[in-house]
């Protein structure tokens, strides 16, 4: 049955007025904006049952089949659907400044939590989360000695065919706006490759003096995934103000953890060229590790400090006053950026390149300020070229790329790839597959000695148990791709070595 386009716009309209995206007096305005965005002169009355949809998905995507029907999209692919459908969204959502008015309301009225919750649920009902791809992401959590480590596989964000590609390689270059951190991407159009921003509103927020910015992820990997973004676009930098800015944010939002990650490559983040934090509302495996051990520093007696259990090395600084742990934070840091120790590979630099900086996390727990540490180093050699602290060879079949901060945190972000991957595995192992069989299989190879020492593992696997075997084995390579990111092993040696370090820091205070 051909889609009635007017009737979808008017359930769209239902959805807007019922979120209250906008009240009774916009509705002409936004039913011509969507006709406008839609090439449509005319409108036809109609009426639509009622409905009480959560988000705007099944009306959007039936929009979206009469717009690639009907000429308005230049190619019925996801790249043109999402660029067209986050259109149609920008013509329901308030001005930025609105939303910030609303934002700040609710924070002086109902506090920091509620405040974030809001604008939370405002970014899922107008689609810049786009909770239908996120839904499709695999989650489990797997018990190590650690405690519990969390594992996503990362299905939500939808890869491009060659075809778009190719497209890619042909259009003109853009420097506008400069990255996707920068604010210039509030209300922006997009391009095919530059996702379009209609639906996006930033907080502005201050921190140390200076102006940031609040959004969430699109892509959200766990419950209020926020970014805090520099408003100038200036390259990532580890300093004592990095800590002194995440303490002060978890002062106002105290429900919120914000960390960072490193400034270096290698160990640092997909995106070095713009300053910024991520945050969020939950409580990661790392938080919940216990100190191991303690040590005192003269200068700071009310500052209790420690390393804790985790595979990486990570000192923690706790606290009733944030500018005690900032400035002890900074000197740790200082201290660290300078520091070698051979016998464990640790070399701070390579003439005058560097190689040690930290991955920096706080949040509240109770009434103290909680700051970690996480040392990290980004030195190679011959055996180990992409890091020594990195990944090494034998676990890049599930995980190759750099350990960013959410996954220092205890939650491995895995690639889609491993889906179909791991159930190709499983069903070869269940029938038993010869090894020189499965070598022909090139999804599998990467994963052969991996699914050999399952196989010696578990001699009792069958179609039955295969899948949780598969998520518990996964788990606990992740937690072997921590251990590798670890600058202080945690055998006898390193820990001889990581307690040196902190002696060291101690007495130079």
């Amino acid at each position: 049955m051909p889609t009635n386009i007017y009737e979808q716009i008017e359930r769209l309209l239902q959805f807007g007025l019922r979120k209250k995206l906008f009240s009774k007096y916009d509705i002409d305005f936004v039913r011509n904006a969507l006709l406008d965005v839609l090439g449509l002169e005319e409108w036809e009355s109609c009426v639509v049952p009622d409905e009480y949809l959560d988000f705007p998905i099944s009306i959007l995507e039936e929009i979206l089949d009469w717009a690639a029907e009907n000429g308005r999209i230049e190619e019925n692919s996801t790249t043109y659907r999402d660029l067209f459908d986050t259109k149609l969204m920008g013509c329901l959502l308030s001005r930025p400044s609105e939303v910030i008015r609303n934002f700040y309301q609710a924070y002086e009225s109902l506090g920091a939590e509620a405040a974030t919750k809001k604008f939370y649920q405002l970014s899922q009902e107008i689609h810049y989360i786009r909770t239908d791809r996120i839904a499709k992401n695999e989650h489990w959590s797997v018990p190590t000695e650690y405690g519990d480590i969390e594992i996503t596989i990362n299905l939500s964000k939808p890869e491009k065919d060659p075809k778009e590609i190719a497209a890619e390689r042909m259009l003109k270059q853009s420097s506008y706006p400069e990255c996707l951190l920068c604010k210039d991407n509030v209300g922006y159009s997009g391009r095919m490759n530059h996702p379009a921003r209609q639906n996006l509103r930033v907080i502005p927020l201050e921190l140390s003096k200076e102006q940031w910015f609040f959004q969430f992820s699109p892509y959200v990997y766990y419950n209020e995934h926020a970014i805090i973004f520099k408003d100038k676009h200036e390259p990532m930098k580890i300093s004592k103000q990095t800590i002194k800015r995440i303490l002060e944010f978890t002062e106002k939002f105290p429900h919120y953890f914000l960390g960072s990650n490193a400034d270096l490559p290698i160990v640092g983040g997909s995106i070095l060229s713009h300053d910024h934090f991520q945050g969020g509302s939950h409580d990661f495996p790392m938080a919940k590790a216990e100190m191991e051990m303690t040590f005192q520093f003269s200068q700071y007696p009310n500052v209790k400090a420690g390393i804790i259990k985790w595979p990486l090395s990570v000192i923690r600084l706790q606290g009733l006053n944030r500018y005690e742990l900032a400035e002890l934070g900074g000197y740790i840091l200082q201290q660290w950026k300078m520091y070698s120790d051979e016998r464990v590979d640790i070399q701070a630099f390579t003439g005058d390149i560097p190689h040690n900086t930290i991955t920096p996390i706080a949040r509240r727990n109770g009434s103290l300020y909680e700051l970690d540490l996480v040392l990290r180093n980004n030195r190679t050699n011959e055996e180990y070229p992409l890091g020594i602290f990195h990944p090494h060879q034998e676990v890049h079949h599930i995980k190759k790329e750099n350990i960013g901060l959410i996954e220092v945190m205890g939650l491995a972000v895995l690639p889609g790839r491993l889906q179909e991957e791991l159930k190709t595995l499983a069903d070869s192992l269940v029938k038993n597959e010869s090894y020189e069989k499965m070598k022909q299989n090139q999804t599998i190879i990467k994963h052969l000695t991996w699914a050999t020492s399952i196989k010696e593992k578990y001699p009792e696997l069958n179609s039955e148990n295969v899948s949780e075997i598969f998520k518990q084995e996964v788990g606990l390579t992740f937690t072997t791709v921590l251990e590798h990111a670890g600058v202080f092993k945690r055998d006898r040696t390193g820990i001889r070595a990581f307690k040196e370090f902190m002696n060291f820091v101690s007495r130079k205070i």
